[in-house]
């Protein structure tokens, strides 16, 4: 039998349910009860009951019936050739602030795709603008009850975000918002924010347009632009300065307290940068709500900081441990950085720790977050400095599940460069400490 949608299953988790039936890599799903599998969507909803039947097709040829019995919430352990079951879904937007817009030529293809695919934001927490979402779609979230999405916003007026999207249809996908919020759908939203375009007045117009959404809509954060210096011929963007950041912190503090008086949460969070920007204190962890939006830069200097005080904590210390070693992280960060490591010494008084912020000359002096680091930049700035027994970098600054940096480097490209071995430091209070002691071993 030959189905519109079939699904090559590229891994059989070991102990699964599936390798236990016998199914294999290189087999094909057809169907479950009897309905084709469109995408993740569909198999997401199917799997998730207690009894079913899976039509499956052999990679050596004939199809086979498996009626399963397990717990609802238990997964199959099957992993697809297409992570979304489906082919991605570009981006029909042309933002005047779009990072991609502003990547230099010559990089690897993968990393000028566009995305705005609302499954990625199921699976993997992606911001998704509304409008590439389809009415079927939205339904099919709805119905299918995933949660949360994640929704670039940028604005609430129609008009600007059309602008600001350069899509004529960004302003009527609004409306989606509030559909799903009708449908009782859980929500984070974000802001990037552009000086002088929806900042000011629209951001505090646009949060408590969003806020009228809680509780459904739990999170909103607002980012600032981030500007390479490849902006040739794109929309004149100008950085924010600290007397910029001020104000914006003004109006986002001001709003949590409203918010807060209203709802019992602050809601509405800024980055990091922000706050680096503004030179100003990072607020305590209780101001975050339970950190809804790590991934998008709010909060991970707070909830490391906290956890990393109080793992040290826990520490003993060792008289007996001694050595150097290095950490290359983004100009933002250098102040902080040091301020962890000088805590660590503290309790470590045998290791030293020396702290270099890298300048990215790669993407400009305005891109300042460790994550968007060159192996070419490490290289070229830290080739004469006093690096010790290892050089930390964190994993945030690799591609996900390798050790790849953006300009396709390897961290053992790194090691030969620069003649010493390279550790990657996992996110965590505690595991950075970890990182911080085998570096010297």
């Amino acid at each position: 039998m030959r189905m519109k949608h079939e699904h090559l299953i590229k891994e059989v988790e070991e102990d699964g349910i599936a390798a236990e039936l016998g199914i294999e890599p290189g087999d094909t799903l057809l169907s479950i009860d009897g309905e084709e599998i469109v995408d993740i969507f569909d198999y997401r909803f199917r799997i998730r009951t207690e009894n079913l039947t899976l039509l499956v097709r052999a990679k050596q040829g004939g199809e086979y019936e498996f009626e399963i019995e397990k717990d609802e919430d238990d997964d199959l352990g099957l992993v697809f050739e297409s992570g979304l079951m489906d082919e991605y879904r570009s981006c029909s937007n042309k933002c005047i602030f779009c990072f991609i817009d502003q990547m230099p030529p010559g990089m690897r293809e993968t990393l000028y795709f566009k995305d705005d695919d609302a499954r990625l934001s199921f699976l993997q927490g992606n911001y998704v603008t509304l409008t590439n979402m389809k009415d079927e779609d939205l339904e099919r979230i709805i119905r299918y009850r995933l949660q949360p999405i994640n929704i670039s916003v940028h604005t609430t007026d129609p008009g600007l975000r059309c602008m600001m999207l350069s899509n004529r249809f960004a302003g009527k996908a609004l409306d989606k918002i509030k559909r799903l919020n009708e449908a009782g759908i859980t929500m984070n939203g974000q802001i990037v924010l552009c000086k002088g375009i929806n900042d000011g007045k629209n951001l505090e117009k646009s949060i408590d347009d969003l806020a009228a959404y809680i509780p459904n809509m739990q999170s909103l954060s607002v980012v600032p632009v981030g500007l390479t210096k490849f902006r040739d011929s794109l929309y004149p963007l100008k950085p924010f300065e600290k007397e910029d950041a001020i104000e914006v912190l003004d109006i986002i503090h001001t709003a949590q307290r409203r918010i807060f008086d209203r709802h019992g949460i602050n809601f509405v969070h800024a980055g990091d940068e922000w706050y680096l920007l503004a030179e100003m204190p990072l607020p305590e962890a209780s101001n975050y709500d339970g950190f809804l939006q790590l991934e998008n830069g709010v909060g991970m200097m707070r909830l490391l900081y906290d956890e990393f005080a109080d793992a040290l904590k826990e520490e003993e210390g060792d008289v007996n441990l001694s050595g150097s070693c290095s950490i290359a992280c983004g100009m933002a960060v250098g102040s902080f950085m040091n301020r962890l490591c000088g805590m660590f010494m503290e309790k470590f008084p045998g290791i030293s720790v020396n702290v270099y912020p890298v300048r990215n000359d790669f993407f400009g002096g305005r891109i300042t977050v460790s994550g968007l680091l060159t192996g070419r930049d490490i290289i070229a700035q830290l080739k004469d400095a006093d690096l010790g027994e290892g050089l930390i970098i964190t994993r945030n600054m690799l591609r996900y599940g390798e050790d790849v940096f953006l300009d396709d480097l390897h961290v053992n490209d790194i090691e030969k460069a620069l003649g010493v071995k390279i550790i990657v430091s996992d996110s965590g209070g505690a595991a950075f400490i970890d990182t911080l002691k085998q570096a010297v071993i």
